[in-house]
């Protein structure tokens, strides 16, 4: 292992944080501006495979990373680390709630005031529908959608919403959430918009919800989730990555997406797990992942995202993706600063 650090201060300095809040008091129309001139794809994906950038955990409580149980509530740091990724040309988009997704157009227009290109004309950019169910705090297992809504999203020129539903087999305000999901299905639909749909099987332990990742519950939400709504022809699913994944991806013809859970503060171990899961099956499409790759301990994340770009658009062996990461740390640092005065 090298020395090396990412030095967020050098691409994403404090000057630069300040400005959001500048424009947001200043001129706040300026969001609304920089979604209806947004240049989008003509189509979802122009290889059938996505990779897709998960910025929701902060607003559902979640903060807690690499044993700071505070990391992710540093907005500097968090955003600061999105932007990272989200400027590279080699990844689709962002999956985030209308705070995230607001400070992107914001930081769009500062790049392009600056005579700068906008980096997210043709990306994917897809709102997280509802984060209700805050961590820690009683009954959460009822995940109202408290965030973006179908019509506003398309108001906004977004091209999908992502909702998740947490599975507890003893507690009935699971199947509110099941509700609450197809209804936005639904919605979804009606606006041409793409669901992404997450199911997560979990159980309480000591005072928490935990994952229960096995073949068997997995098998049977992915059927679940899968039924959704009036209509499948344009849904997508996220779904954990496991052993004996190939079981798992023989539930539905809908394509996957893997997640990634919690960081481990190494890039390798999900480099190697996405790779596995790109084999199990056809259907297997990409991933939407957050924390691994945004706090993927020392290591630059838009590095880690590149790596994992090449798995999943190039067929990267993990071996080929680890170079690509060691290769590119560092790459276009001063992105934001050659434009932002």
């Amino acid at each position: 292992m090298s020395e090396y650090r990412f030095d967020l201060e050098k691409f994403f300095p404090k000057r630069i944080f300040r400005k959001i809040t500048e424009v947001r008091v200043e001129r706040p129309e300026v969001v609304e501006e920089m979604a209806q001139a947004r240049r989008r794809r003509p189509r979802l994906t122009y290889d059938g495979r996505l990779l897709i950038i998960a910025t929701d955990h902060p607003a559902r409580g979640v903060t807690a990373s690499g044993g700071d149980p505070l990391l992710m509530g540093n907005r500097q740091e968090y955003l600061g680390r999105v932007l990272r990724v989200i400027t590279s040309t080699e990844f689709d988009g962002v999956m985030g709630p209308p705070d995230i997704i607001d400070d992107l157009f914001i930081v769009d227009y500062l790049v392009q005031q600056g005579g700068g290109p906008s980096f997210l004309d043709g990306k994917v950019l897809v709102g997280c529908m509802q984060r209700g169910g805050v961590a820690g705090v009683a009954g959460e297992i009822d995940d109202r959608f408290t965030n973006y809504t179908a019509e506003e999203m398309a108001a906004m020129r977004l091209d999908g919403g992502k909702m998740m539903f947490r599975v507890v087999r003893d507690d009935p305000r699971t199947l509110d959430t099941i509700w609450y999901c197809s209804q936005a299905v639904n919605e979804l639909n009606e606006y041409g918009l793409v669901p992404f749909v997450e199911p997560l099987p979990m159980k309480y332990e000591n005072g928490k919800y935990v994952a229960n990742y096995t073949v068997e519950e997995l098998v049977r939400l992915v059927s679940v989730a899968a039924a959704l709504g009036a209509a499948s022809r344009y849904t997508w699913l996220k779904v954990p990555v496991i052993e004996n994944y190939e079981r798992v991806t023989m539930a539905t013809t809908l394509p996957l997406l893997m997640l990634g859970g919690e960081s481990r503060q190494d890039p390798v171990p999900i480099i190697q797990a996405f790779h596995y899961g790109l084999q199990a099956g056809e259907n297997v499409r990409g991933a939407m992942v957050g924390r691994n790759v945004l706090f993927p301990g020392p290591e630059d994340p838009r590095a880690v995202a590149v790596a994992i770009n090449g798995l999943i658009h190039e067929g990267l062996t993990p071996e080929q993706a680890i170079q690509r990461m060691h290769e590119r740390r560092d790459e276009d640092i001063d992105f934001l600063v050659r434009y932002i005065r």
